[in-house]
This record gives structure tokens, C-alpha cells and sequence, in this order.
């Protein structure tokens, strides 16, 4: 049986609607952190979508060392402590190196567990033994069911706040496919899982010296998820996506983001009939 897993008041999984993980890749300031999250918000109330708001404040698996980063930890947790207590809204980020779990464990409400590093025993036990809810994206390189495994390296911390992320899976080089099975397999584990509807759609190193997207697939695979039973989505939105200082070519635009809920509200009250 599925659990359900509480975020603030928000409650993810079993037979209660999905949630949206939603915000830019990464900090580029303060203001656009600030003013992103707050049109966010204002959308997801309006249609009483269950919102938490992610942004990461280091990106450490950029393609080239060259590529911009985030404004670091302690820096980046200041910013998201401001938009918690601004705005109301749980938050969630990443955390890439095992000394970070405590320190990220004072601000965030999820700790994020990056693809690349779902096999990374020790950061995966730092993260459950702070006792936050746990969200782990499994790798590009991984089969749905080998999931499983980290969600165990977890449990074995006594915390069973855990989410899954899917986020498709290699096929070729440069590119990432979405098999919509790995939804209802992951969530044999017993715990709700998220679809990654950006990072589904990236082609990493695409561009060489940075990962390219298709984004107009977004809606497309989000729409799918739904229908296959996801418990949420989770999506990087930014005012000028052609401008992102990181994952520009596989953002929704934040001016499409109402109409894109609209169609997934629709299509779960369609799938929950």
C-alpha cells in the first residue's frame, strides 16, 4: 500500500492530488528567486494545486567547469529561508556532499537527492538521518526497480519520508527517453513517486559545453505522467528561460505554467472518474 507522505500540511500519494515541485534550476538572485516563487504560488492557489517551491544553490554536475554554479550554500540557504518565510511555501533543494545534509536540513522541508548520486550510500544516510523528507531521483542510468535499493540505504536510517523522482533514462548518447512503466514500478516500493518532466526532456552535453532540451515536450510527458498515475511534478520554470543562466532549453516558460496545470488537473479529475 501506498504511503503518504506529509509535506507541511501538504500530503503526497495515495488517493490525494498531485503535487507541483516547481522553480528555477538554479539561484541566479535573490529578486528573480523571489518574484518567480511568488507567481508560482499566486497560479497554484488560484487552482488549488498543492505547491512546493525547489531551486538549487550549488549546481555541481554543470558540463563544463566554466558553466555558472549558484551562489553556494550558506548563501543559497539565505535565499530560500527568505522565500519559506516570505511566501509560506515548503522548499526543496539538493544536496551533493554529505557535511551539507545538517546544514541544509535547517532551512529545507525536502532534501533532494540528485540523479548522479542516488547510488551514493553515505549521502543517502546523511540525508535520512536528518529526519526531512527525502526526495530521491534516480539515476539516468538506472532500471525502475533497482530504485529500491536506495529507497533501503534510507530506511535503514529508521526515516520512511521518502518521494521518488523519475526522470527518464539514458538512450543514446545525448539524449534521455521516458518509459511511463517506471511509475508504476517504482511506486511498488510503497512510496509516491514524481514525474521530472524537465530533466526527462534534456539531452545532456547536447551543446558541448552545456546540456541542451526539448521543452516543448514538457507538456506532452507531464500529460502522460498523470494519466500513469504520478503522484507529482516536478518542473525548473523561469520568467526568460532563453536567458537561465542553467538549464534554459529544457524550462517551461513561467507565462505557460497556468495552462500547463489546467490540462494535468483536467486530465486527473478525467483518470480519478
Amino acid at each position: 500500500m501506498e504511503k503518504v507522505i506529509k509535506v507541511g500540511d501538504i500530503k503526497i500519494g495515495g488517493k490525494n492530488p498531485f503535487v507541483l515541485i516547481a522553480g528555477p534550476c538554479v539561484i541566479e538572485d535573490k529578486a528573480l528567486v523571489l518574484k518567480t516563487a511568488s507567481a508560482i504560488k499566486k497560479v497554484t492557489q488560484r487552482l488549488n494545486v498543492p505547491f512546493i517551491f525547489k531551486v538549487s544553490y550549488d549546481k555541481a554536475n554543470r558540463t563544463s567547469v566554466n558553466s555558472y554554479r549558484g551562489p553556494g550554500l550558506v548563501k543559497g540557504l539565505e535565499i530560500i529561508r527568505e522565500v519559506k518565510e516570505k511566501l509560506g511555501v515548503p522548499v526543496l533543494s539538493d544536496i551533493h556532499n554529505i557535511f551539507e545534509a545538517d546544514i541544509a536540513a535547517k532551512v529545507l522541508d525536502v532534501i533532494q537527492i540528485p540523479a548522479f548520486l542516488c547510488r551514493q550510500t553515505d549521502l543517502l544516510v546523511a540525508a535520512g538521518e536528518t529526519k526531512k523528507v527525502v526526495n530521491i531521483k534516480k539515476g539516468q542510468f538506472l532500471a525502475p526497480h533497482d530504485i529500491a535499493q536506495a529507497v533501503k540505504k534510507v530506511e535503514s536510517t529508521g526515516n520512511t519520508k521518502i518521494l521518488l523522482t523519475e526522470r527518464g533514462v539514458s538512450f543514446g548518447y545525448n539524449n534521455l527517453v521516458t518509459d511511463f512503466r517506471s511509475i508504476a514500478i517504482m511506486q511498488e516500493t510503497g512510496y509516491p513517486v514524481v514525474f521530472d518532466a524537465t530533466h526527462s526532456v534534456q539531452q545532456p552535453g547536447g551543446l558541448g559545453t552545456a546540456s541542451g532540451g526539448c521543452s516543448q515536450y514538457i507538456p506532452l510527458l507531464s500529460r502522460c505522467a498523470i494519466a500513469a498515475g504520478s503522484n507529482g511534478i516536478f518542473i525548473e520554470t523561469h520568467p526568460d528561460p532563453k536567458n537561465a543562466l542553467s538549464d534554459g532549453p529544457n524550462m517551461l516558460a513561467l507565462n505557460n505554467l497556468e495552462k500547463f496545470l489546467e490540462q494535468l488537473k483536467a486530465i486527473e479529475e478525467a483518470i480519478k472518474k
